[in-house]
Protein backbone atom coordinates (compact mmCIF):
# COMPACT_ATOMS: atom_id res chain seq x y z
CA UNK A 1 0.00 0.00 0.00
CA UNK A 2 2.64 2.25 0.80
CA UNK A 3 4.68 1.94 -2.06
CA UNK A 4 1.34 2.31 -4.29
CA UNK A 5 0.83 6.29 -2.67
CA UNK A 6 4.82 6.59 -3.47
CA UNK A 7 4.43 6.04 -6.87
CA UNK A 8 1.19 8.21 -6.98
CA UNK A 9 3.23 11.63 -5.52
CA UNK A 10 6.21 10.45 -7.99
CA UNK A 11 4.15 10.68 -10.95
CA UNK A 12 2.42 13.87 -9.78
CA UNK A 13 5.50 15.63 -9.36
CA UNK A 14 6.77 16.93 -12.96
CA UNK A 15 10.30 18.21 -13.39
CA UNK A 16 10.14 22.32 -13.97
CA UNK A 17 10.59 23.13 -17.37
CA UNK A 18 13.85 25.36 -17.76
CA UNK A 19 14.95 27.55 -20.74
CA UNK A 20 18.54 27.52 -21.98
CA UNK A 21 19.01 30.63 -20.86
CA UNK A 22 17.94 33.87 -18.88
CA UNK A 23 15.61 36.51 -19.46
CA UNK A 24 18.23 39.01 -19.98
CA UNK A 25 20.50 36.58 -22.41
CA UNK A 26 17.44 36.60 -24.64
CA UNK A 27 16.65 40.31 -24.60
CA UNK A 28 20.48 41.05 -25.53
CA UNK A 29 20.37 38.69 -28.61
CA UNK A 30 17.32 40.47 -29.68
CA UNK A 31 19.12 43.59 -29.28
CA UNK A 32 21.74 41.97 -31.29
CA UNK A 33 19.67 40.91 -33.98
CA UNK A 34 18.14 44.11 -34.77
CA UNK A 35 21.06 45.84 -34.82
CA UNK A 36 22.41 42.82 -37.31
CA UNK A 37 18.74 43.69 -39.59
CA UNK A 38 19.97 47.59 -39.48
CA UNK A 39 23.47 47.10 -40.77
CA UNK A 40 21.89 45.07 -43.62
CA UNK A 41 19.18 47.93 -44.28
CA UNK A 42 22.35 50.56 -44.14
CA UNK A 43 23.93 48.83 -46.79
CA UNK A 44 20.93 48.88 -49.18
CA UNK A 45 19.89 51.01 -51.86
CA UNK A 46 22.52 52.55 -54.14
CA UNK A 47 21.42 50.68 -57.26
CA UNK A 48 20.85 52.22 -60.83
CA UNK A 49 17.39 51.66 -62.88
CA UNK A 50 19.08 52.18 -65.98
CA UNK A 51 21.92 49.56 -66.06
CA UNK A 52 23.94 51.91 -68.77
CA UNK A 53 24.48 54.40 -66.06
CA UNK A 54 26.99 54.02 -62.82
CA UNK A 55 25.92 55.49 -59.87
CA UNK A 56 28.57 56.41 -57.58
CA UNK A 57 26.44 56.58 -54.57
CA UNK A 58 27.59 52.51 -54.04
CA UNK A 59 31.25 53.40 -52.47
CA UNK A 60 29.69 55.90 -49.86
CA UNK A 61 30.90 55.71 -46.59
CA UNK A 62 27.47 54.51 -45.38
CA UNK A 63 27.69 51.23 -47.41
CA UNK A 64 31.20 50.84 -47.88
CA UNK A 65 32.42 51.21 -43.44
CA UNK A 66 29.11 52.08 -41.35
CA UNK A 67 27.27 49.00 -42.34
CA UNK A 68 29.81 46.33 -42.44
CA UNK A 69 30.93 47.43 -38.82
CA UNK A 70 26.90 47.42 -37.64
CA UNK A 71 26.59 44.71 -38.70
CA UNK A 72 30.02 42.92 -37.25
CA UNK A 73 28.97 44.36 -33.88
CA UNK A 74 25.40 43.00 -34.11
CA UNK A 75 27.30 39.42 -34.18
CA UNK A 76 29.79 40.56 -31.33
CA UNK A 77 26.01 41.31 -29.67
CA UNK A 78 24.72 38.09 -30.04
CA UNK A 79 27.50 36.40 -29.50
CA UNK A 80 27.79 37.79 -26.10
CA UNK A 81 24.31 37.18 -25.21
CA UNK A 82 24.81 33.34 -25.87
CA UNK A 83 28.38 33.29 -23.76
CA UNK A 84 26.85 35.88 -20.88
CA UNK A 85 26.41 33.42 -17.71
CA UNK A 86 23.23 33.22 -15.94
CA UNK A 87 23.14 34.04 -11.83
Amino acid sequence: MKNNNNNKEQAQEQPKQEFLFDGINYKILLIGIAVIALGFILMSGGGSKDPNVFNEDIFSFRRIRLAPTTVLIGFGITIYSIFKKSK
